[in-house]
């Protein structure tokens, strides 16, 4: 997932987008420390084997008192992306309410649960452990693809549907999700060539790629070496390095020994101190090329670099996802959450929960199974409609259909994926972020069978 403001997107992306993405391994067991029952302590029977008094306490959940479809959402209310997540979340409310006002879902209303997806594996976990205690049929979350994949064989092993808005890793295209994940952002898989063309495009040749140790970074580096190769350039180094490290002087003097004319940054907010680094050492714009993507397309990042200096980055360029979304839906979605700081992967958030819900229509059955295979069949049917209302109102007298909500996605693949995604290339010229142009990619581009 990529971010947009601030550089702190995800991917967000890609995953704020708002938005991806050479995996990332599971991280430990959740330690369910702040949000679990406290049991008094009580004294073992003699006869009680040891290993009892260590038994984990049950993680709180919710009792959910409804008879139709239940969702939960695992976004991030808490921890770096928390600003991104209160317009995911809003846009999740706004589509059970959307459902219910046209009437529910199978003859009842939606039901939702809430969870915080934080920025911990544990936080991660504990949510989705609590959501599935609930006894969900869908989960819209998380929003990160590592903090996904840190449960994602929990929910799958549970049967329960799951869909993301902003999970960019290619790492989704091929995981083992037993049919049951979905999501509406494109593949990094897609974004790397667009960025590997504007390189080339702008005269380089030898070039360096700095990522994070994260299945975003990874994955969107190998998309982009890749990219880089099918036009002639050269990689000369692909450097990952930890995200967490307080100093990236050794990578900066790896990109200086390695002599390259064009350096791409696969970061987040880590990134203003990796320029910072790159510029003292002598390897700012007006030097070598530099170049980013989604996670540090932020028009506040020259601020960040050097407050006294608005065109300290004058010359670097880089891509970000760029769906045609509804800009109406935009201001339906700030009006019902009262103002909202961030929008990014909002609209595809929304459309994760829709096609949760046309999907038990389709398949009339809320079983998690049915729900994934039912929301995949409502996006490739004959009668195009683009509300929850419409929709139902074509299934009802027994249409196919094809949502189009307002991500802007056309077509999801076999394996969930958007088949193409559009891309912005962007550059900061006169200490402004501008957009120089708008790329489509799509899965057959990038050599992926959908």
């Amino acid at each position: 997932m990529g971010r947009s403001s601030m550089a702190r997107l995800l991917a967000l992306l890609a995953a704020l987008t708002l938005l991806a993405a050479a995996c990332e391994a599971a991280e430990e067991e959740a330690d369910l420390a702040d949000d679990v029952d406290e049991e008094p302590e009580e004294e073992p029977d003699e006869d009680e084997d040891e290993d009892d008094e260590d038994e984990p306490e049950d993680v709180e959940v919710e009792d959910v008192d409804a008879e139709g479809l239940i969702l939960g959402y695992l976004l991030p209310e808490t921890g770096d992306l928390a600003f991104l997540g209160d317009g995911m979340i809003n846009a999740v409310q706004m589509a059970v309410e959307d459902m219910n006002d046209a009437g529910g879902v199978l003859g009842d209303d939606v039901a939702l649960v809430d969870a915080d997806e934080g920025d911990e594996a544990a936080t991660v976990q504990e949510g989705a452990e609590r959501l599935l205690g609930s006894g969900v049929h869908g989960i819209i979350g998380a929003a990160a693809s590592g903090q996904t994949l840190n449960v994602l064989d929990t929910i799958v092993g549970s049967g329960v549907a799951q869909c993301s808005g902003s999970n960019t890793a290619p790492t989704f295209t091929d995981v083992d999700d037993d049919g049951l994940y979905w999501r509406f952002a494109p593949s990094d898989a897609l974004q790397g060539p667009v960025l590997a063309d504007r390189i080339v495009a702008d005269g380089h040749v030898d070039v360096a790629i700095l990522a994070r140790a994260d299945d975003y970074g990874q994955g969107l580096a190998s998309a982009t070496a890749e990219g880089l190769d099918q036009v002639g350039a050269n990689v000369v180094l692909e450097e990952v390095y930890d995200q967490d490290a307080a100093t990236f002087d050794a990578e900066v003097a790896a990109v200086e020994d390695a002599g390259v004319d064009a350096v791409a940054i696969i970061s987040f907010e880590e990134g203003v101190t990796i320029l910072q680094d790159m510029i003292e050492a002598g390897l700012g714009p007006d030097e070598v090329g530099i170049y980013g993507a989604d996670g540090i397309a932020d028009e506040g990042l020259n601020e960040s670099v050097d407050p006294g200096d608005p065109n300290v980055i004058d010359g670097m360029a880089g891509t970000e996802p760029d769906p045609a979304v509804d800009d109406e839906f935009l201001d339906r979605l700030d009006e019902y959450a009262g103002g909202l700081e961030a929008t990014a992967f909002s609209p595809q958030t929304y459309d994760c929960a829709i096609t949760m819900g046309l999907g038990a229509m389709v398949a009339d059955s809320t079983d998690g199974a049915d729900v994934a295979a039912g929301a995949l069949e409502a996006t490739e049917g004959d009668a195009e409609c683009t509300s929850f209302a419409e929709c139902a109102e074509l299934l009802e007298e027994g249409e196919s259909i094809a949502y189009r909500g307002p991500s802007g996605v056309s077509e999801l693949s076999d394996v969930g994926d958007p088949v193409s995604g559009q891309y912005r290339v962007w550059a900061w010229e006169d200490g402004e972020f501008v957009t120089v142009d708008s790329v489509e990619a799509t899965l057959e581009d990038a050599g992926i069978e959908d």
